[in-house]
């Protein structure tokens, strides 16, 4: 699995270290949960709603010739 769920505490507040995160990255965050997702080198990547919430990350990979 790709995304991985990132710690919020009881306050809603995230703590995170940018030197232990990959590069590039990005973190969804949708109702009181957060994920971080490593972005592969080459990919498209598509960030689904759907009424307000996060329901579908998905990639379209490939790679330059």
């Amino acid at each position: 699995m790709r995304m991985r769920e990132v710690e919020v505490d009881p306050k809603g507040d995230i703590n995170l270290n940018t030197k232990e995160i990959p590069n590039p990255c990005i973190i969804v965050i949708s109702k009181d949960k957060a994920k971080m997702i490593e972005l592969p080198s080459f990919a498209e990547t598509t960030i689904k709603t759907h009424q307000g919430k996060v329901v579908r990350v998905k990639w379209n990979e490939g790679e330059d010739f």
